[in-house]
């Protein structure tokens, strides 16, 4: 591991931490993480994916597949995010999260605000502390409807703010 992908991180801790606090008194009251002190906050750039499957009522749909985001910070690749759900750090921590609370997005179109308890982690680094991570200013994402062949997959680009946190 070069020194510069530990350092990176660790340099955008502090100079993310003010603006992330700030955020944590305009959370909606399902995902606020009270106690809980911001360990890294980045803003990721990825879609959606979804699977065309048929319903408990036989009619085919869009269902939720996975994300697939990269995680960036003052512009640049920090991380990634991906199914499980999994945020991995370019410093070789990761965490897995489950969802624990949700709020609506802004739009129709914005897929909701959520609240995941860490439920595993590995690797050693910025995220190993963490306890909580919340999905925050989420934008697009969402795709619904009726689709016309099972198995098909498509994506949906969305954005959004993940803020992760200890206890503390």
């Amino acid at each position: 591991m070069s020194i510069i992908k530990f350092a990176i991180p660790c340099l955008l801790l502090s100079a993310m931490i003010g603006p992330a606090a700030a955020a944590e008194s305009a959370l909606p009251e399902a995902i606020t993480a009270p106690g809980e002190s911001v360990v890294l906050s980045v803003h990721a750039e990825g879609a959606q994916v979804y699977e065309c499957k048929a319903g408990t009522d036989g009619k085919l749909a869009w269902a939720f597949r996975e994300p697939i985001a990269t995680l960036l910070a003052e512009g640049k690749t920090v991380g990634r995010h991906y199914a499980g759900p999994n945020w991995e750090n370019a410093d070789g921590s990761a965490v897995v999260g489950k969802a624990i609370g949700n709020a609506p997005g802004a739009s129709a179109g914005d897929i909701p605000w959520l609240k995941l308890e860490v439920a595993s982690r590995r690797g050693s680094g910025v995220l190993t502390p963490v306890t909580t991570v919340q999905r925050i200013n989420t934008h697009g994402g969402k795709l619904e409807g009726a689709c016309e062949k099972a198995g098909e997959f498509k994506s949906a680009p969305y954005s959004a703010d993940y803020i992760f946190l200890r206890k503390s």
